[in-house]
C-alpha cells in the first residue's frame, strides 16, 4: 500500500505542476486578439477594465468577455488607457516563492521516481517495494481451498510414514515431550524430479493444519551481497510469529552448495546466505515450533553442515514408484476422469516402469485430451495406449515423406533389433516394433520388462549391447558393409555408454578390474582438467580396448543370430513393411509365417486371444494398440 501511495502522490504532483504552468494560459488562448484590435476597442470605449501582467494585457469588454493581447515593447499603453479613462491594474512580475520552489523541486522528484522505479524492477518487485530488498519472499498458504492431504499422495508409502511423525509432533507435541522427545528441526526430501517432493510437503501442512511458508532457494540470491542473509532472517522472524508452522524451501541446492567451491570465497552471496540459514536452523537462538522441509534432486552438492542432525534430522528419499505405487498414483490422478469399462490401471502401471508421479499425471492428462479430441464421453484404454506412445516415442509423423528404399532399410534395421531381442533370453520381451517415424526416429523397437529392475547383471548387459547393435548387423547382413546407413548412430551411442559403464563403473571387465574410473573422470572434467584423475596412457588404452571388445562381441553375436534365423528375419521385415506397427504377439506370429491378427473363426487359435487385431490393417492405417515403457536403457531408435 505504501508503494502504491507513493506512485499516486507522484502522479498528482506532476499533474498539479502541469496545470499550474499551462492551465491559466490555456484557458485564455482561445480569446487572444491582436494589439491593434485592443487599441481600437479602447478608443471606441468598449473596454471596462485592464490588467497589465508584463507583456500580457488582460481586459474585459462591456459584454463581460475577457480577452488577452500581447503589447509591443515600445508601446505607451498607460497613456492610452488614462486618456480614455479606462481603469488600470498592474501585477508584480516576479514569481511566487511557492511556484519557484515547485519549479526547482520537479526535476529532483522526477529523478528520484525514475531511480526507485528501476531499482524496484531490478529487484523483481520484491516485498516491501524498492526499499524492501531484505524482506523475505516466502508466501504463507493458509487457505482451505486446494488443501492437500496424505490421501492425495500415493506410491511413496515409506516416505509418507517418515513424515507422518512430523504431523503427530505438530498435532500433539505433549505425546512426545513427556518422554523427552523433541520436534525435528528439519527434513530433507531427496529424489529425482517429479517424484512428489513438493506434494509431500504440502500434504504435511494440510494434515497438520498449520501455516505453511513456501519459498524457492533461488529467491534468496540477489545481485547485492547480504540480501539473501537478510531475507533468511526475515523469513524466520515471520515463521516465529506463526509458530508452530512449516517452512518449505524448494530446490535448496540453489543456495546450499558446498562452501568454498565458488569464485567469491567467503564474500560470495550464496555462502553468506547459507551461513545465515545454518545459524537460524541451529544456532544460539532456538526456533521452537518452526520445521524446515527442503527438497532437492542434487543432494551430493549440498554442504555437509546443512545435512547434519540438528538441522536436517531426517533425510527422506523419494524415489520413483514401483508397479503397485504407479497403480495407486494413476488412481489418484484419474479420480476426476471418467474411465471406460475396458480401462485397467494395473495394466497401464505395468507398462510404465520408471515413470515418476509427474509422468503418470501427464499420461492421464494426455489420455483425457486424446479422448476429448475424438469426441468421447469417457477415456478408453486405447486413449491411454495412444498417450503412452506419444509420451515415450514422440508423436507420429505420418506426413513425413519416405522413399520405398528408406522404408525397406528401416524395416530390416528394426527387424534385426526385434529378432535378436526375442532370441536372447536375458533381453526384456519385445513389446512393439514400428517403422512409423516418431520424434527424431524413422522407426524403433521397444522392450517391456516383466517387472521393475533394480540391478544390472553382466550377461544381461552383454545381451542388451547385442540387441542394440543388431540394427547395424541387420543392415550389413542384408545390404553389405558398403551400404550401411547412418541409422545406427543412436544404437552405437547407447552401446558405447553401456559398455563404458561396464568397464569404468560396474567392474565387469577382468582386465581393468574393480576400479571406478567413471566418477574420477567426471570430477576431472568438472574441475577443468585440474587434478583428481591420474591415469596412465596404458590404462586409458586398456579401457578403450575393453569397451571395443564388448561392443564387437555384441555385434558378432547379433550378426550370428540374424544369419541363423534368416527366414524369420525376412518374414518380420516384410511384415513391418506391410503393417508398419506390430506388437509382441504379432511379431511372433509373423515370424512363424502367420498373419499378425488372429482369425476369430479359427478355433485352433482360441487360446491366443491376447493378440490385438488393430494392427492387421493396411500400412497406411496401421497402429499398434499397446505402447512400450520408458526403461531408459532400451535400444535407441533408428535415426
Amino acid at each position: 500500500m505504501r508503494n502504491l501511495a507513493f506512485w499516486v502522490v507522484l502522479l498528482l504532483l506532476v499533474l498539479a505542476l502541469f496545470n499550474l504552468f499551462s492551465g491559466s494560459s490555456g484557458n485564455l488562448q482561445s480569446n487572444e486578439i491582436t494589439y491593434s484590435e485592443f487599441v481600437s476597442s479602447v478608443q471606441n470605449g468598449e473596454v471596462r477594465q485592464v490588467t497589465l501582467d508584463g507583456e500580457q494585457v488582460r481586459f474585459r469588454k462591456a459584454d463581460g468577455a475577457e480577452y488577452i493581447a500581447i503589447k509591443p515593447e515600445d508601446a505607451e499603453i498607460t497613456t492610452l488607457l488614462i486618456d480614455n479613462e479606462v481603469p488600470v491594474k498592474a501585477t508584480p512580475q516576479e514569481q511566487s516563492g511557492f511556484q519557484t520552489f515547485l519549479m526547482s523541486l520537479l526535476p529532483i522528484v522526477l529523478l528520484i521516481g525514475v531511480w526507485i522505479y528501476f531499482m524496484n524492477r531490478m529487484q523483481g518487485g520484491g516485498k516491501g517495494g524498492a526499499m524492501g530488498f531484505g524482506k523475505s519472499k516466502a508466501k504463507m498458504l493458509t487457505e482451505k481451498h486446494g488443501r492437500v492431504t496424505f490421501d492425495d499422495v500415493a506410491g511413496i508409502d515409506e516416505a509418507k510414514e517418515e513424515l507422518e511423525e512430523i504431523v503427530e509432533f505438530l498435532r500433539n507435541p505433549q505425546k512426545f515431550s513427556r518422554l523427552g522427545g523433541k520436534i525435528p528441526k528439519g527434513a530433507l526430501l531427496e529424489g529425482p524430479p517429479g517424484t512428489g517432493k513438493t506434494l509431500l510437503a504440502r500434504a504435511i501442512a494440510g494434515e497438520a493444519g498449520v501455516p505453511f511458508f513456501t519459498i524457492s532457494g533461488s529467491d534468496f540470491v540477489e545481485m547485492f551481497v547480504g540480501v539473501g542473509a537478510s531475507r533468511v532472517r526475515d523469513m524466520f522472524e515471520q515463521a516465529k510469529k506463526n509458530a508452530p508452522c512449516i517452512v518449505f524451501i524448494d530446490e535448496i541446492d540453489a543456495v546450499g552448495r558446498h562452501r568454498g567451491a565458488g569464485y567469491g570465497g567467503g564474500n560470495d552471496e550464496r555462502e553468506q546466505t547459507l551461513n545465515q540459514l545454518l545459524v537460524e536452523m541451529d544456532g544460539f537462538e532456538s526456533n521452537e515450533g518452526v520445521i524446515i522441509i527442503a527438497a532437492t534432486n542434487r543432494k551430493d552438492v549440498l554442504d555437509p553442515a546443512l545435512l547434519r542432525p540438528g538441522r536436517f534430522d531426517r533425510q527422506v528419499t523419494v524415489g520413483n514408484p514401483d508397479i503397485k505405487g504407479r497403480e495407486k498414483i494413476l488412481g489418484v490422478h484419474a479420480r476426476k476422469t471418467p474411465l471406460g469399462p475396458d480401462v485397467d490401471l494395473r495394466i497401464i502401471a505395468r507398462g510404465t516402469p520408471g515413470f515418476s508421479g509427474a509422468d503418470l499425471a501427464n499420461l492421464v492428462n494426455e489420455a483425457a485430451l486424446t479422448a476429448a479430441r475424438l469426441g468421447r464421453r469417457f477415456v478408453a484404454m486405447m486413449d491411454f495406449e495412444s498417450a503412452k506412445d506419444k509420451i515415450m516415442m514422440g508423436a507420429e509423423r505420418r506426413s513425413m515423406v519416405l522413399t520405398q528404399d528408406q522404408k525397406e532399410k528401416t524395416a530390416y534395421h528394426e527387424a534385426g533389433h526385434a529378432i535378436v531381442g526375442i532370441k536372447l533370453p536375458k533381453c526384456d520381451p519385445v513389446y512393439k516394433a514400428t517403422i512409423i517415424p516418431r520424434g527424431g526416429a524413422l522407426g524403433m523397437v521397444m522392450s517391456l520388462p516383466e517387472m521393475d529392475k533394480l540391478q544390472m547383471f553382466k550377461d544381461e548387459a552383454e545381451e542388451r549391447i547385442a540387441m542394440t547393435m543388431a540394427g547395424k548387423a541387420a543392415e550389413i547382413f542384408k545390404y553389405g558393409a558398403e551400404s550401411v546407413s547412418s541409422g545406427p548412430v543412436g544404437d552405437i551411442m547407447q552401446a558405447s555408454q553401456l559398455a563404458r559403464a561396464m568397464v569404468m563403473r560396474y567392474g565387469m571387465s577382468d582386465k581393468v578390474g574393480n576400479i571406478d574410473y567413471q566418477e574420477a573422470a567426471a570430477g576431472y572434467q568438472a574441475n577443468g582438467g585440474a587434478g583428481g584423475f591420474s591415469v596412465s596412457a596404458a590404462t586409458k588404452e586398456l579401457i578403450e580396448s575393453e569397451v571395443k571388445r564388448i561392443i564387437d562381441e555384441g555385434y558378432d553375436l547379433a550378426y550370428k543370430l540374424i544369419s541363423e534365423n534368416n527366414e524369420e528375419f525376412e518374414r518380420l521385415a516384410q511384415g513391418l513393411l506391410e503393417y508398419e506397427t506390430l506388437t509382441g504377439e504379432e511379431i511372433k506370429r509373423v515370424m512363424a509365417g502367420q498373419p499378425p491378427a488372429e482369425d476369430p473363426d479359427d478355433d485352433n487359435n482360441s487360446d491366443e486371444g491376447s493378440a490385438p487385431s488393430v494392427t492387421a490393417i493396411p500400412k497406411a492405417k496401421g497402429k499398434g494398440k499397446k505402447s512400450p515403457p520408458s526403461g531408459g536403457m532400451e535400444p535407441e531408435p533408428s535415426v
